[in-house]
């Protein structure tokens, strides 16, 4: 979603408006569906517009309303032609992934890069894990650290390992992890969506890929309905994802403190006359130093890292082997599940309060998935099964055996467990890596970010994209600064690394189990997999996270509560943003100028049109929207071509340049008004300026003007043909690349006679019709010569960027609380947010604003 273009202060007028909430009709999967089918119907249908008008019918999608014909079939139907009822599952062309075509080599250096930028977190969570564990449960024999151990062994093999690895990464939404990417995935599955991107479609519901009927099948449609029926299972999604992605914030503040605290607290076991304060101003000193880096992107801080932390895991592994040979082996036994039940027979409450710290061994699994855009699956699998995973078992068997010598140890044992010769060459390796470990959670945070902003739950922020050839890998400045604060605020107040660590258990279950059940809806709607496997997964995972979350929430008291915080604010910043972008956008539906008064205005619309093109912003994809009529009665004249322009974010990574530009005459041809959609992706830089945005659109325009008047001769050849053709034979074919076959009869020859129009957005693609060669189509020629002449020399005479600046505000006789949240935290959140056209550097002199208020 992305808003009208400009937020500025100062329109030259304003007007009330009153609305009353109107749901937003959602939108369609480009996929092929399953239909009945009468036998003698036809497959075109048409979609009826009253808001915007075209001369010439378009094919649309096939469809069939006749229920009472006796014989039917089911068919499977081609897409919908209709570029404006794209949900964009696939763009055509579109290239799926990044990582698709590299070989070999490139993989192992993706895999070698993601040690720096994905494992950094999971991988330096031995310098507290035990530290924390036993802290809450002391040891008091040989037996606790056989069960402590026991207990994150399996807890790294069931979270990251299976949970993650092994289930998770595939439920990406092309190429893209987090929350946000589980939810536009389920959108494009079905019509879940409250955020005020969406577009007009039809009422089916069978979008799925075409798969063999099945009981899972039919399940997947009957979950389908349900959610795309129930208002309610919509909001409680969307408050899953808004939470889940709060708490992935909120482990971007509490990661750096905890990594950065844990490792500097070492030096209170090589320098005996370090104290506690000292620890912490070091580590101000480095999360300083940590985020002024931020900018240099995840490539090269990747790469620059990576050898670092391929150091720390060997030293890891190490250190391991070599505790595990100098003191006991026999810790080995923990790979037997029972001493988990015996630890819990021994200990009984301490052992629960224990969990919370036994959790700090999988932070970071959330960081695999929510990076997942910076790298592949495959080499993120990879790395962590072949080299990670080892490596923190070794670790903590050697940390294990250690304790079985040395039980008074459990405060630094990782510091204390390594050989004297090597304590400082260890200790400069352990900064190092929680530095990079660090700001793991930051790009993660970056990610869910951009995701968000693009799905209309976030103010538009500035995003720089740190590589020309990985355009998932971005810095947000905004968002890494009030990291950086935030970060430092947590680290001054709450010194005690147990209680960071607390924190830290809070924000990574919070997001694990938001992930849990956002996968349990894909693996039911989308895979349509077995029944039990599923519900064995949501039952085994829900309930161990479930676990863990009673423990770490049972101690929220003592610190950690400033996280809790700090997420509340995050989901209400995001739900808030939401919440009023979606009734700006019920308003402008709602308001929205009426063809009639089009009519009667005239092609002049009441005033002089001077040569010119003006662009005017908005978001709605349909109907003329209500700020044109101020621009009409504000200024003194329009131009004589107007292209209403909304920029839209779909669901896919990339959108190609050649496929940028939908249009639809609004419309006759005489107005010389045009709507058009600019379509990006989520991972699409927008970094053109606007002359050549401005070259593009006019380039695209043309050719929909081509397009048009070739399918209207395609459709004039049908009406003749029309007269020794029984139009109920006709069939048409769509193919998946939007090609047109016609099947024993001339093209749309059953629209002859018909006056109802059919509207249907093109593409920018052209197509390649070949139009016969006949001197009565001349007068067509010429006409649309003279349209494109008219085209280019109003593009001569110049283009202006009309913006219209709505503003919202709550109605008098409205609640308090929506007082408060429209008039004073949603108009501060547009007033500090990114101007929507700021990417294209329009100069002031080719700007014009009309201001707006809407009362809702």
């Amino acid at each position: 979603m992305a808003e009208e273009a400009g937020f500025g202060s100062g329109g030259s007028s304003s007007s009330k408006r009153e609305i009353s909430g109107a749901g937003l009709s959602s939108m369609d999967s480009l996929e092929s569906r399953w239909v009945f089918q009468d036998e003698d119907d036809s497959e075109i249908d048409s979609e009826e517009d009253d808001d915007d008008y075209d001369d010439a019918p378009h094919l649309a999608g096939a469809d069939s309303d006749d229920e009472d014909a006796p014989d039917q079939r089911l068919i499977r139907t081609g897409p919908r032609i209709d570029s404006f009822d794209v949900e964009a599952l696939e763009v055509p062309g579109v290239q799926r992934s990044d990582y698709e075509d590299f070989g070999i080599g490139r993989k192992i250096i993706l895999a070698f890069q993601t040690l720096g930028v994905v494992f950094g977190d999971v991988g330096t969570s031995p310098l507290y894990t035990f530290s924390v564990m036993f802290s809450k449960a002391p040891i008091n024999g040989n037996e606790d650290v056989i069960g402590a151990l026991s207990l994150v062994l399996y807890t790294l093999i069931l979270i990251p390992l299976v949970k993650y690895v092994l289930v998770v990464l595939w439920a990406n939404d092309d190429g893209e992890g987090g929350t946000f990417a589980l939810y536009s995935l389920i959108c494009r599955h079905a019509k879940v969506s409250l955020l005020p991107n969406q577009l007009p479609s039809d009422a089916r519901i069978s979008s799925f890929r075409l798969k063999v009927p099945s009981a899972e099948l039919e399940r997947s449609l009957k979950i389908k309905e349900r959610l795309e029926t129930s208002l309610t299972l919509k909001k409680i999604l969307l408050i899953l994802v808004l939470a889940g992605t709060s708490m992935v914030i909120a482990d971007g503040v509490v990661t750096p403190a905890m990594s950065v605290m844990s490792a500097v607290g070492g030096l209170k076991v090589g320098v005996d006359a370090i104290e506690q304060d000292e620890v912490v101003m070091i580590s101000v000193a480095f999360l300083v130093i940590l985020f002024s880096v931020q900018k240099f992107g995840t490539s090269k801080v990747g790469l620059a890292v990576g050898p670092a932390l391929l150091l720390w895991f060997c030293s890891l592994a190490g250190i391991g082997i070599y505790n595990l040979v100098k003191y006991d082996t026999s810790v080995l036994r923990a790979f037997n599940p029972v001493h988990i039940y015996l630890y819990f027979k021994r200990n009984s409450v301490n052992a629960w309060y224990a969990l919370g710290g036994c959790l700090l061994c999988a932070t970071g699994s959330e960081a695999m998935f929510a990076d997942l855009c910076y790298f592949s699956v495959q080499s993120i699998q990879l790395t962590f099964v072949f080299l990670v995973l080892p490596c923190l078992l070794l670790g903590y068997l050697g940390q294990a055996a250690y304790l079985i010598n040395n039980p008074n140890g459990a405060e630094q044992v990782f510091f204390s467990s390594i050989p004297s010769g090597v304590f400082w060459p260890i200790f400069l390796i352990a900064n190092i890596a929680a530095l990079i470990a660090s700001r793991t959670m930051t790009t993660a945070t970056f990610s869910c970010i951009k995701q968000s902003t693009a799905l209309g739950c976030f103010p538009r922020l500035k995003i720089i994209h740190t590589s020309r050839k990985f355009m998932g890998q971005i810095y947000i400045p905004v968002i890494n600064w009030f990291l950086l604060v935030i970060c430092l605020i947590v680290v001054c107040s709450i010194s005690s690394i147990n209680e960071i660590g607390n924190a830290y258990g809070i924000a990574e279950l919070g997001v694990m189990m938001m992930t849990t059940v956002l996968v349990t809806i894909v693996m039911l709607l989308i895979w349509q997999i077995n029944i039990v496997i599923v519900l064995s997964f949501v039952i085994f995972f829900l309930g161990l996270e479930l676990t863990f979350f009673s423990s770490v929430l049972w101690s929220v008291t003592d610190g950690s509560w400033i996280i809790l915080v700090f997420a509340v604010i995050m989901f209400l910043i995001m739900y808030v943003w939401n919440y009023g972008s979606k009734l700006k956008y019920e308003t402008e539906v709602k308001q929205k100028l009426s063809m009639d008064l089009m009519r009667e205005l005239g092609c002049n619309l009441g005033t002089i049109r001077a040569p010119g093109i003006g662009l005017l912003y908005n978001e709605l994809v349909k109907g003329v929207p209500a700020i044109f009529g101020h621009f009409l009665t504000t200024l003194p004249a329009i131009h004589s071509m107007v292209i209403f322009v909304s920029i839209k974010y779909v669901p896919v990574p990339m959108v190609p340049q050649s496929e940028r530009f939908l249009f639809r005459r609004v419309c006759p041809k005489s107005y010389h008004i045009f709507r058009c959609i600019a379509r990006y992706g989520y991972k699409d830089v927008r970094k053109e300026n606007h002359q050549t945005f401005e070259q593009l659109l006019i380039e695209s325009l043309e050719k929909f003007i081509r397009r048009e008047a070739q399918e209207r001769q395609l459709e004039s050849d049908g009406d003749e043909d029309t007269d020794y053709e029984d139009t109920s034979l006709s069939r048409v074919l769509i193919g998946p690349n939007g090609s047109v076959y016609s099947l024993a009869v001339p093209l749309l020859a059953e629209f002859g006679g018909s006056n109802i129009p059919i509207s249907e957005a093109s593409s920018s693609e052209e197509v390649k019709a070949d139009v016969p060669a006949d001197p009565l189509i001349s007068d067509a020629e010429h006409g649309l010569e003279r349209e494109l002449s008219f085209i280019r020399k109003a593009k001569e005479s110049g283009v202006v960027y009309l913006l219209g600046h709505g503003d919202i505000r709550a109605r008098k006789e409205s609640w308090f609380i929506k007082k408060l949240v429209i008039n004073y935290f949603y108009a501060f959140l547009r007033k500090n947010c990114r101007r929507g056209i700021a990417n294209l550097s329009v100069p002031h002199s080719h700007l014009m604003q009309v201001g707006m208020t809407y009362m809702v």
